[in-house]
């Protein structure tokens, strides 16, 4: 079984819709895809070769995707990076063609190597796709269908984010996929009346199975917009009647904000659920979406190395527990110490997760291999405890864990704390060195009404032991996100130039 098998909605019904654009229903997808396989397989891209796609959000990003995933291996890449970023995936993936859209990133054509293809993604005037071979001397092959990937072959390359070393290669194959899909679609129901609004972007795990993969596995309708605007977020939700959406917590804040000023829409546009996953949605957020857009929010724990769903709250009428990232759906989920035991029920440890859908493996890395999997398990690098139920409660990731002379603060704990004053919009809370404590913490936030800091502390004083309260709150204009809406806690002391 591969990707193409997941595509299992009604001939006539609509598979991608493209604003102010064309749509596709199943029938034309699964036409242009085979075409599109066919074209590659043309060109001399087959199974096991890496085809590296740079694009903004959209239909032709979404179909360039599972076009390269069946026809050899693809590495989407974001499309913003520079050109020595580019080069570098490139030469880290041994990617042997480059797919863009005509008018595409100018650093990442520029990157394109003399033994690499270069491209050309064209959509034709009823929403399909073209792919046109660019310039260059290139042996031609013959278009090979009967070749088709397996459930074995790898779908995409991704990489960890690389914060704090050199990105890890992480090869997700088809059964991985294909395995992370259902648990989606049985998390949450999802069914082919359910019409989706892909916020996250393509070239990201979040986007690719949370979004895509899950909506197509279910045969319903992904609306595809060129990339998250949450000034025409309630528009696209007015026009095209989503019954849910997956964001990450960044996302949902600013939608909340704009919630009052489209209290019709809202009123008249009531999402089945709202889902957030890819870092953690402090719960008085959760709390305030619920409230504001009248529908259950339900928080998931994601990675790539699990080709993205792990854990997540259920719907209603199931309890869900805000605080908690809900259980497994098709995963297995542990606690373990630093010497590699399980650890019994309610213990504070390292989670791990053991499934169909997490890889096998780093590839060519078994350095990062023996660290990361043992006896069967992978390890996240987060901490957290179970509880009675299943639930599971993260405390943050290991690394971010903040340890002031001895004692562990969860920052996470500490951003809810500070998001429960009335002026606070974001806040972050991050370790800085400290020569005799080892680290102290400090906090940073963005304000949306005027408070002192000496007021915000204050404020957390009333709700946090001593030792947790910030020695400093920094008020900022914006806080620094990565590609994905994910908060730069660990570099945080670094970029306010805070030292010992």
């Amino acid at each position: 079984m591969n990707l193409f098998e997941l595509l299992v909605g009604e001939d006539n019904h609509l598979a991608l819709v493209t604003p102010e654009g064309r749509s596709l229903t199943y029938k034309q997808l699964r036409e242009n895809i085979l075409g599109l396989v066919s074209q590659l397989n043309s060109f001399g891209l087959k199974r096991g070769e890496r085809i590296a796609i740079a694009m903004t959000n959209g239909s032709p990003m979404a179909i360039t995707f599972l076009a390269a995933a069946l026809c050899g291996t693809a590495a989407p890449l974001n499309p913003k990076y520079k050109q020595e970023e580019f080069a570098f995936y490139y030469q880290d993936t041994q990617a042997k063609a480059l797919i863009t859209l005509s008018d595409g990133p100018e650093a990442a054509i520029a990157s394109v190597t003399p033994d690499m293809m270069l491209i050309n993604a064209k959509v034709n005037a009823d929403g399909t796709l073209s792919f046109e071979l660019g310039t260059g001397d290139w042996k031609l092959g013959t278009g090979d269908w009967e070749n088709l990937v397996g459930d074995d072959d790898i779908a995409m390359i991704l990489h960890t984010s690389g914060t704090t070393s050199r990105p890890k290669r992480v090869p997700i194959r088809h059964r991985n996929l294909i395995a992370s899909a259902g648990n989606l679609i049985s998390a949450y129901s999802l069914t082919a009346s359910d019409t989706t609004l892909c916020l996250m972007p393509l070239f990201h795990v979040h986007g690719l199975v949370g979004c895509l993969l899950a909506t197509m596995a279910s045969g319903g309708t992904l609306v595809c917009p060129n990339g998250f605007n949450v000034l025409e977020f309630w528009k696209l939700v007015d026009t095209y009647k989503p019954t849910w959406y997956s964001a990450a917590p960044t996302m949902h804040q600013t939608i909340l904000a704009r919630a009052s000023r489209n209290t019709e829409i809202v009123k008249a546009n009531r999402f089945r659920f709202i889902r957030s996953s890819s870092a953690s949605l402090p719960p008085i957020i959760i709390e305030q979406l619920e409230e504001t857009l009248n529908a259950p929010v339900v928080e998931a724990y994601s990675m790539t190395e699990a080709s993205h769903l792990m854990t997540t709250n259920p719907l209603p009428p199931k309890v869900r527990k805000p605080g908690t990232v809900g259980y497994g759906f098709g995963v297995e989920v542990g606690i373990m110490d630093s010497e590699g035991n399980l650890l019994c029920q309610g213990s504070l440890g390292e989670v791990v997760v053991k499934a169909p859908n997490v890889i096998d493996g780093y590839e060519n890395n078994p350095e990062a291999n023996a660290t990361a999997f043992v006896n069967g398990w992978f390890r996240t690098g987060d901490q957290g405890t179970v509880d009675a139920d299943g639930y599971l409660r993260l405390t943050g990731r290991i690394k971010e864990l903040i340890n002031r002379g001895g004692e562990k603060i969860s920052p996470l704990e500490v951003d809810d704390v500070l998001l429960r004053h009335p002026a606070v919009a974001e806040a972050l809370a991050f370790a800085v060195p400290h020569k005799s404590l080892g680290e102290d913490i400090h906090a940073a936030v963005v304000l949306k009404a005027e408070v002192s800091e000496k007021e915000l502390l204050a404020h957390c004083a009333t709700m946090l032991a001593d030792f947790k309260v910030p020695k400093q709150i920094h008020i900022l204009d914006r806080l620094p996100h990565g590609a994905t809406g994910k908060l730069q806690r660990l570099a945080m002391a670094k970029l306010l130039n805070i030292g010992e």
